[in-house]
């Protein structure tokens, strides 16, 4: 278990934000986990997975940060069940697959999630999701300090959201998913489309979070900022993509303040024009 003070969050966070927080510790299982939860009772405790999906809001942290990446990240097979600590990656996991002649995973394949983020948002692409390779997941639940199990039915998976989310004292430990056999050549072919055709798509040359507001049921939320003429629109470092308008970039050093200042002003004028409420689907810290 690695232990850091004063540590700059800058390459565990997906938008590539320079933040510091107080104390950062990397543990290798459940045990050292649970341990960190008992020695700190009164800290503020921040579980970080790959960062994928947040926007650091500040540039310093007194907190105690939990990372899982790159260390809480073990794999079991058994047969056509994958069984995955929440710290490993999904583009490891699919790339496991892959090895192992298994199909389900491709479309998560060049997504930079971890398990366990991926499954506290129901990560979705292409019109799937990964509640649909969910069978049970292992939780530590703070109230009582104790690990649990619950079902896919039980966690009540909806668009973008699940039972982690709406309890945030429940934390993902480990996912057991099913998936199916399949021919190595034909998952390796999707894996390959869908990777070209997100890099075409996606502004992967600078640092991002993915898509910043989840779907609204009226109109996509790309070509709405794109009406609006925001297109390229910049605050300090942070700028709406000129490649893809759902999404927000970091072209010059930026700061959670830059990328919530867009934010603001892109559901400010949404609203005014279209009426839509628009959703942020990152999560901020």
């Amino acid at each position: 278990m690695l232990k850091y003070y004063n540590f700059n969050l800058k390459k565990y966070n997906a938008y590539r934000l320079s933040s510091v927080c107080a104390k950062a510790i990397f543990p290798e299982n459940e045990e050292e986990i649970i341990q960190i939860y008992r020695n700190n009772p009164d800290k503020k405790i921040i579980l970080l997975g790959n960062g994928n999906n947040i926007i650091l809001s500040k540039e310093y942290y007194d907190a105690l940060f939990i990372i899982l990446n790159n260390c809480f990240d073990r794999v079991e097979i058994n047969g056509t069940e994958i069984i995955a600590q929440s710290g490993c990656t999904m583009l490891h996991l699919s790339e496991l697959a892959l090895e192992n002649s298994l199909s389900g995973f491709e479309v998560f394949y060049d997504i930079p999630s971890s398990v366990g983020g991926a499954v506290f948002m129901n990560a979705g692409a292409s019109g799937e999701e990964i509640k649909n390779l969910v069978v049970k997941v292992r939780y530590f639940d703070l109230d009582d300090f104790q690990i649990k199990e619950i079902t896919r039915v039980e966690i009540g998976f909806e668009y973008r959201n699940s039972f982690f989310q709406k309890n945030n004292n429940k934390l993902v430990l480990k996912t057991w998913f099913k998936l199916s056999e399949g021919k190595p050549e034909i998952i390796k072919a999707k894996m390959d489309d869908i990777k070209q055709k997100r890099w075409a798509k996606q502004p992967r040359e600078f640092p991002n979070c993915g898509s910043v507001f989840k779907r609204p049921s009226e109109r996509f939320v790309g070509p709405m900022i794109d009406e609006l003429g925001l297109k390229g629109f910049t605050i300090g470092g942070a700028q709406i993509s000129q490649k893809h308008s759902g999404f927000i970039v970091n072209i010059n050093n930026a700061t959670g303040k830059d990328i919530l200042s867009i934010i603001k002003k892109v559901q400010k004028q949404v609203k005014k024009k279209y009426g839509v409420d628009l959703e942020v689907e990152q999560r901020i810290i």
